[in-house]
């Protein structure tokens, strides 16, 4: 089974949007494209490539959560904080403009990998 974590490499989309000229968006297209897995959740409706948005404030139940990556302010990340470390993925990716100090020690502390890191570039240079 943890093999079978490691292989699919699942990825929560948080903050994610139907509108195509956001980064979350961006992110999504870029999966999709690429054939990696991901889930998008978020607090808007609606689809990204075929996926049905999750919404976030129901703290849906996910397993195997490879990696988060947000695209959410650290104005509004204070109440998903326990519930994104609950997920207990490997990473969390803190793209530009979600950089949160409290969020991201908080991450470590739960021997989660904490990135600063843009998941745009990291695609788009196969670091992801």
């Amino acid at each position: 089974m943890e093999a079978d974590k490691k292989l699919s490499k699942k990825t929560l989309i948080v903050g994610a949007t139907p509108n195509p000229s956001r980064y979350a968006y961006l992110a999504a297209k870029m999966f999709s494209e690429r054939g990696l897995e991901f889930i998008p959740i978020g607090i808007k409706k609606g689809q990204v490539f075929g996926k049905e948005i999750l919404d976030l404030r129901a703290k849906p139940e996910l397993e195997n959560i490879d990696t988060i990556t947000l695209y959410i302010g650290p104005d509004h990340q204070e109440e998903w904080m326990d519930y994104l470390i609950g997920l207990k993925p490997n990473r969390i990716i803190f793209n530009p403009g979600a950089e949160n100090p409290k969020f991201f020690k908080k991450a470590q502390n739960a021997g989660i990998e904490a990135l600063p890191a843009c998941n745009l570039v990291m695609l788009s240079t196969g670091q992801f």
